[in-house]
Formats: structure tokens, C-alpha cells, sequence
């Protein structure tokens, strides 16, 4: 059965850092650009960053460019959102999910995807 589980969130202070994980079974996740997503009371699920299937092009939101930095291992199925410089803004449900597009490279939720059920990140002091 297809599987995307997230881990890493957390309560974390501003100006903290965490890793989120994202470990795939099931599918060959090595043919999907794959990517973060996270999505907060009352506001729109929203693409965070994404990470091409076989080269290290990568996309981040605005909001999150020079904090976030996404990484991959096809070996180990694995994707990796390394967080850094939190901010409270940045709380919410983070999803890894194949919701993104190799060309051009950017989230896209216009056809058959699979998603994790989450992690919680807290930013808060």
C-alpha cells in the first residue's frame, strides 16, 4: 500500500530549528518531484518547497526562501525539510505529499496525488 509518513514536528521557540521526515513506500516515489506542504487554521493548504525527482532543482515559497532547505535520498525513499530561523508564522500541519510538477518545477495539485497525514510544527514562545 501506497505510505507517505511525516515526523519531526513539534513545539519549537522562534528562531528554533527542526527536521522534518518523510519516509515513502508503496510507489516509486524516485519518479515523482515530491514536496512540503503545510497548512494553518483557517488559511489555504500551501506549497512550501519541492524537490525534482533526479537533480537537485528545488523550490521554495518566498516566505521561506534562505530558512528552509529541502533535500531528497531515492535510496531511502526519504525526503528531508530542514527548518531553520522559525517563525511563529510558520506553524501549521506540514504534509509531504507528490503534489508537485518536474516541468516546470512547482507545487501542482491538478492530478493524482498522495499525501501524508502530517506533522504538527508550533512556533511559539
Amino acid at each position: 500500500q501506497v505510505q507517505l509518513v511525516e515526523s519531526g514536528g513539534g513545539l519549537v521557540q522562534p528562531g528554533g530549528s527542526l527536521n522534518l521526515t518523510c519516509e515513502a513506500s508503496g510507489f516509486a516515489s524516485h519518479y515523482y518531484a515530491m514536496g512540503w506542504f503545510r497548512q494553518a487554521p483557517g488559511k489555504e493548504r500551501e506549497g512550501v518547497s519541492c524537490i525534482s525527482s533526479n537533480d537537485p532543482s528545488t523550490y521554495y515559497v518566498d516566505s521561506v526562501k534562505g530558512r528552509f532547505t529541502i533535500s531528497r535520498d531515492n535510496v531511502k525513499k526519504t525526503l528531508y525539510l530542514q527548518m531553520n530561523n522559525l517563525q511563529p508564522e510558520d506553524t501549521g500541519v506540514y504534509y509531504c505529499s507528490t503534489a508537485c510538477r518536474n516541468t516546470p518545477l512547482r507545487p501542482y495539485l491538478g492530478g493524482m496525488n498522495y499525501w501524508g497525514k502530517g506533522t504538527l510544527v508550533t512556533v511559539s514562545s
